[in-house]
């Protein structure tokens, strides 16, 4: 929901000066930031950025969305700082001022391969420098991302119980991320707008403030804002909740907020989500789909291309069973999308079902001669993935 600004009167402004004079003061005593390179474990330079605090206290760990780099939260930084909080933000390897290959020019194979293999090292050494610094508290840290940052800040939670506090925009998480959250104690800061340039990033992030247990756990649900740390020109006030919440989870009772009174409500379509990601969801959702369309043909239970997302997450994770259920059930759901069919022949093809993985593959094809929905760019993805499984199975088309 959009904050609404209220007026205030004389006393509460003189009330609100000695704030505003302590936030200055104590701006202008910060030390200056500190442009660092750290040196990944096979030598890759990576670029930083230390923001330190006046004195002792926790520290915070920020990780970019993969379309920004460190940069976009200089300005959340020097407010950390201010408020008492060290901070160190990071450039991916390939991203910005960090060394290795430019990350947008790599192929989408070796692209995931330097999201699995490298990232994780590369950030817990980010991790280990800002733990490693004098003032601070070492067992007392914040991590915050944004859309690809989503899940590098939930894994590196996973990773380091240190982690008392996670602040996630716009983005998502896999499914050991899903996971964590589901029995993390952890405070979360959740944030998206719904002009989000990913439109199925809004669905995932409140699906991830629905599964997060904590009670302290908060949603800020912007109508426009756009993608990640882009919210923050447009929504001023979000960077100032961010530090109230580190000052809140890190500083004034670590680990923890105050029980949220004001949670908001949640869409059904979300909690269907969340069973479909669960072991045998997709059956029970498949159940639930029939007896929707015996009342109504044209039922909608699921978004397509987040359930695609997560077939996708189970296959990836080793859940070729799993994944293969939930893709049968977006086929099901959208008979006349040749995507689904081509993500089916995945699952099919990994699951070792090569006669269903080609049949599906030929379904993909045939669709595309009627699909007006999808661009010219996506039709092309989809038919070259048909094609090459096609020709995979000995079985190419003419």
């Amino acid at each position: 929901m959009e904050n609404q600004r209220r007026l205030v009167g004389p006393v509460a402004v003189l009330l609100f000066i000695p704030c505003i004079l302590g936030i200055v003061a104590s701006a202008q005593s910060l030390p200056a930031p500190r442009v660092l390179d750290l040196s990944a474990t096979d030598g890759t330079k990576l670029k930083a950025t230390y923001f330190g605090a006046a004195g002792p206290g926790p520290g915070v760990l920020l990780l970019h969305q993969c379309n920004r780099q460190r940069k976009v939260w200089d300005g959340l930084a020097q407010q950390l700082a201010a408020a008492g909080i060290n901070v160190l933000t990071l450039d991916y390897r390939g991203f910005g001022e960090s060394g290795g290959d430019r990350f947008d020019k790599l192929p989408q194979g070796m692209a995931a391969q330097v999201i699995a293999e490298k990232w994780p090292g590369d950030i817990d050494e980010a991790f280990r420098y800002l733990t490693s610094q004098p003032g601070v508290k070492h067992d007392v840290i914040g991590v915050g991302g944004a859309s690809c940052g989503v899940n590098n800040s939930v894994q590196t939670a996973r990773r380091h119980p240190e982690v008392k506090s996670l602040v996630l925009l716009s983005g998502s998480t896999n499914l050991d991320g899903r996971q964590f959250l589901r029995s993390s104690k952890l405070p979360v800061l959740f944030s998206v707008a719904d002009d989000d340039e990913f439109p199925p990033t809004v669905q995932v992030i409140e699906w991830l403030f629905s599964i997060t247990p904590n009670p302290g756990k908060k949603l800020l649900h912007y109508a426009k804002g756009g993608h990640g740390a882009d919210m923050f020109p447009v929504h001023p006030e979000l960077p100032t909740s961010i530090v109230e919440w580190y000052a809140t989870t890190l500083i004034k009772t670590p680990g923890s907020a105050p029980t949220s009174t004001d949670v908001p409500a949640i869409p059904r379509e979300i909690h269907t989500l969340d069973l479909i990601d669960q072991p045998g969801g997709a059956t029970k959702v498949a159940q639930m789909l029939e007896g929707a369309r015996q009342h109504d043909p044209k039922a909608i239970l699921f978004s397509e291309p987040v359930v695609n997302f997560v077939g996708y997450e189970h296959l990836q994770a080793g859940d070729t069973k799993g994944a293969v259920e939930i893709l049968k059930l977006n086929a099901v759901a959208y008979p006349d999308s040749p995507n689904v069919y081509d993500s089916l022949s995945d699952a099919y093809l990994e699951n070792g079902q090569k006669d269903l993985a080609r049949d599906n593959a030929k379904k993909a094809l045939e669709h595309l001669a009627s699909d007006t929905t999808d661009p010219k760019e996506r039709r092309e993805g989809i038919r070259a993935s048909a094609e090459q499984k096609l020709k995979q199975l000995g079985d190419a088309p003419q």
